[in-house]
């Protein structure tokens, strides 16, 4: 199926950097063609420093919408008019939409990253997750988990600002859900190990171990997991992790972020659109393994 670009096209892009490796250009632009639908999907590596300036000016060429990726689904939010609810409650924002104007940031990260890991076959509701990271798409994933019906989530970060700042959403989640959030210091190793093995989900929201930085990895070895453990990486490149070689090499079952990708975009492509992705030939063509 061949792409014209004609005078109507309509516009959506992707903000975020580094930007090069995402597939989403791929999945959407074929979706696009797939239904017909005379829009275009952009990649654009855009530093933090400019984006607000970049945001500015999709408005003015009134693009119909943009997704967000790291580091700027925290800082976005500053950039539009409004918040939905869930993005209002997670504090970061990864799909925007132009209304005639206003632009609503949302949150699909939570509702993709649920998706993909009931897509795998794996039931973590009612269970205890380990997670490590507090920015935009941790924030996402712990509410949206919480929300679902996991029943405890302990979450590991370094110290810092994003430490601080995770405690006021724990709090809200806390109050607002039945989930149990605890959070910890990334240093402490022998609560990180302890509750890893207590978990049955072990989940890295951070992007250490992306590309071209595929050898770092934040669990130390692999004494650390246990046989039972789903061990869950939202990076898709590499394919594989360190992270996930070492949880293999220990027997554990693993997954990246490729499916999570699939869902929040296909959720993006409806906010944008207001028509349902074609999930299987997207699905098919561009995320299932070989």
């Amino acid at each position: 199926m061949k792409t014209q670009i004609t005078g109507h096209t309509t516009l959506t892009a992707l903000l975020g950097s580094p930007v090069a490796h995402s597939i989403s250009p791929m999945m959407h632009n074929t979706a696009f063609s797939m239904l017909g639908l005379d829009y275009a999907y952009l990649a654009f590596d855009v530093s933090p420093e400019k984006l607000k300036e970049v945001v500015a000016a999709l408005k003015i060429m009134n693009c119909r919408g943009f997704n967000c990726t790291m580091p700027h689904k925290n800082l976005v939010c500053e950039c539009v008019d409004q918040l939905s609810d869930a993005a209002s409650l997670i504090g970061a924002v990864n799909t925007v939409v132009n209304d005639n104007g206003i632009l609503t940031g949302h949150n699909t990260d939570g509702v993709g990253y649920m998706q993909s890991i009931q897509t795998e076959g794996y039931d973590i509701i009612g269970k205890k997750m380990t997670l490590l990271g507090t920015g935009g798409a941790a924030t996402a994933i712990i509410a949206q988990a919480a929300l679902d019906g996991v029943k405890e989530i302990s979450i590991f970060n370094r110290r810092g600002n994003s430490f601080e700042k995770a405690k006021t959403l724990i709090d809200r989640i806390n109050k607002k859900t039945s989930c149990k959030v605890a959070l910890y210091d990334l240093a402490d190793t022998s609560t990180l190990k302890k509750e890893i093995q207590e978990s049955a989900i072990l989940t890295n929201c951070t992007s250490v171990g992306m590309a071209p930085n595929t050898d770092a990895c934040l669990i130390p070895d692999q004494s650390y997991f246990h046989e039972n453990l789903l061990v869950s990486d939202i990076i898709y490149n590499p394919e594989t992790t360190k992270l996930m070689k070492l949880a293999q090499e220990a027997g554990c079952r693993t997954c990246n972020g490729l499916y999570m990708l699939l869902y929040q975009g296909a959720e993006a492509f409806r906010i944008w659109t207001g028509k349902e992705m074609p999930i299987a030939p997207i699905k098919k063509q561009f995320f299932d393994r070989e």
